[in-house]
């Protein structure tokens, strides 16, 4: 009697699909003739660039958004962006909910992103995460508003500052500003010392990129921060260090390249190239003009990312912290991994390292094959690309419309592997855990 093989709908499995799913309806939508503006050509292949870029809120665009898209195209573009910065949680949840499949006790493990443990009833969870979603992108583009329709007018001022609002929340890094010949600005070039537009837009990046489970966390705990849970407390503080840290150093490696600015400016600028490269992808700055120093650091900054579970990407803060007090322990030889009055298990730090492992990974093998294929680009030009696309970053040194077809789809896949997640799609690709009944002697490896 054969057996019958059957493809169990896990979480993860139902939201690899949904991405892949969403990447070829945004590029068939994109390649419809009136998404493009007369006089323009848009291949297959770069709109499924621009719809991976979308869905996998990343930001890399082989066009220029505001030459290239009619209003239908942008608006496209800007949907895929909105869907995916609710979450990927949010669209897991709600494909559940429509089709009612039952949940075991695996399934909803997934969905507690209550960062306590407790188990959140899903309806109340997608309620929380919409509305804080349209909160705050609604004051963002207010805000930006007051800046966007004195220099654009009524109709492109409010258009602008909504997209931007959205863009920026869901850490995608899509701008309108487009390019000027002779000049003018690229991405937020031509606002880099304006203070509503560098702090709003670094506010919505900040707050899209904590995670939902640090905003319910802060709001249950009514922001008494001895409250919080471990995660909440690690999320802020790492995030309050990196962008200390980012700012003084930037300030420190960029002063060659700040020439000119008085040090109020200096610091503004200097706060947004801290803030932008964890997943965020604006720019007030040229990246091909970085120092070796900034090159680096923004690299670094690119690969950490932001929060679990928020619009940003990366290996993520929590993962950075885990890594950082594992090596602490071990190099002190502690036999326990502490974090303030909290042990953890020795097993976050082997998921924590198999992250890194599977990003460095990825990056050294794509900088291989993007370098081979396209031998004439330099090393530091397509190794910041491949770290943007696998952090779903967005900043560029104007590789991206120079990528030939095979780069193109190296680049699409590790959009998508950045947003669905590394351990993600590992468990996607298979959850059965095979434990042997006869367990190996023990040896040992010479190391260090």
């Amino acid at each position: 009697m054969k057996k019958k093989f059957k493809i169990k709908m896990t979480v993860w499995r139902l939201l690899a699909l949904i991405y892949f799913a969403g990447m070829i309806l945004g590029s068939m939508l994109l390649i419809l003739p009136f998404a493009t503006k007369d006089g323009q050509n848009t291949t297959y292949i770069n709109a499924l660039f621009t719809a991976a870029s979308a869905v996998c809120i990343t930001g890399l665009s082989p066009y220029d958004i505001a030459t290239h898209w009619t209003l239908f195209g942008q608006i496209v573009i800007l949907l895929l962006v909105q869907l995916s910065g609710l979450g990927f949680m949010t669209l897991v949840s709600a494909a559940f909910l429509i089709f009612k499949h039952g949940m075991g006790l695996n399934s909803r493990n997934a969905f507690m992103l209550d960062s306590r443990g407790k188990y959140t009833g899903i309806v109340t969870l997608l309620k929380r995460i919409v509305i804080g979603t349209f909160i705050c992108e609604g004051v963002g583009a207010v805000l930006l508003m007051t800046r966007f329709i004195p220099d654009f007018g009524w109709g492109n001022g409010i258009y602008f500052s909504i997209w931007h609002s959205i863009s920026a929340f869901c850490n995608a890094g899509f701008d309108l500003m487009g390019t000027v010949q002779n000049g003018g600005f690229v991405s937020l070039t031509g606002y880099a010392t304006d203070p509503i537009v560098v702090l709003t837009i670094s506010a919505l990046v900040i707050l899209g990129g904590l995670g939902f489970a640090v905003w319910g966390d802060v709001l249950d705990c009514k922001f008494r921060f001895k409250k919080f849970a471990l995660n909440t407390k690690v999320v802020l503080i790492m995030n309050c260090i990196l962008i200390f840290l980012g700012t003084a150093f930037f300030l420190l490696f960029e002063r060659d390249t700040q020439n000119g600015m008085n040090f109020g400016q200096r610091l503004l600028v200097s706060f947004f190239e801290a803030i932008t490269p964890r997943s965020a992808g604006f720019t007030t700055f040229d990246c091909s003009e970085l120092s070796n120093s900034g090159f680096l650091l923004t690299i670094l900054f690119m690969a950490i990312g932001g929060g679990s579970g928020s619009t940003a990407g990366g290996i993520r803060v929590g993962t950075f912290a885990v890594l950082l007090v594992g090596m602490t322990a071990a190099c002190t030889g502690r036999r326990d991994i502490n974090i303030g009055k909290r042990r953890i298990e020795y097993s976050l730090l082997s998921q924590a390292l198999a992250i890194l492992a599977a990003f460095l990974t990825g990056i050294i093998l794509s900088t291989l094959l993007i370098g081979t294929i396209q031998p004439e680009a330099s090393f530091n030009v397509v190794f910041f690309e491949c770290v943007s696309a696998l952090s779903n970053t967005g900043l560029t040194m104007d590789f991206t419309p120079h990528l030939n077809v095979a780069s193109r789809l190296i680049i699409i896949f590790l959009m998508y592997i950045g947003r669905v997640g590394i351990l993600t799609l590992t468990l996607a690709l298979g959850e059965r855990k095979t434990v042997a009944e006869i367990r190996k002697p023990v040896d040992t490896l010479l190391i260090g």
